[in-house]
């Protein structure tokens, strides 16, 4: 008799950036550590600068904004951490691990809450759903550099 199929469950990917702030403050590690300790599986992280023609891909929705430039020159004033997580429903646990990206409105405890400053300058980016971690994932990485 052959044993019934086990199913696992879906592990589902995201894409986070440590955001230059982060990188001034010396966070990387704090904050990576709280993912692992969440459970999460880093299954890719680079390090490097995000460029003009990157950056304005990236925050396509806002590029045409009068304040989109300020984005720029924030996320481009330093190198940055880029990093691919993986677990169960990592994408929306992740974004409350977070807290709001107003980082004033984040509760303590939360990364944002505890690190943050404000809506920019909030210490990590965060994929917002499933569909647009896909797209984030196959921007910023090769596939060769996703381990899982």
């Amino acid at each position: 008799m052959t044993p019934p199929l086990t199913i696992l469950p879906f592990m589902e990917k995201t894409f986070i950036i440590l955001k230059p702030d982060a990188m001034e403050k010396r966070l990387v590690g704090t904050i990576v550590a709280r993912f692992e300790a969440a459970g999460f599986d880093v299954v890719a992280c680079k390090m490097g600068r995000l460029s003009p023609a990157l950056l304005r891909e990236h925050y396509a929705h806002v590029a045409s904004k009068p304040f989109y430039p300020e984005i720029e020159a924030f996320m481009s004033r330093r190198p940055v951490v880029m990093v691919a997580l993986q677990g169960e429903n990592v994408v929306q646990r992740v974004r409350d691990l977070l807290g709001p990206t107003d980082s004033r409105k984040a509760a303590k405890g939360t990364i944002r809450g505890d690190f943050g400053t404000d809506m920019m300058v909030n210490v990590v980016h965060a994929s917002d759903s499933v569909e647009n971690a896909r797209a984030e994932l196959a921007r910023f990485f090769r596939p060769e550099e996703l381990f899982a």
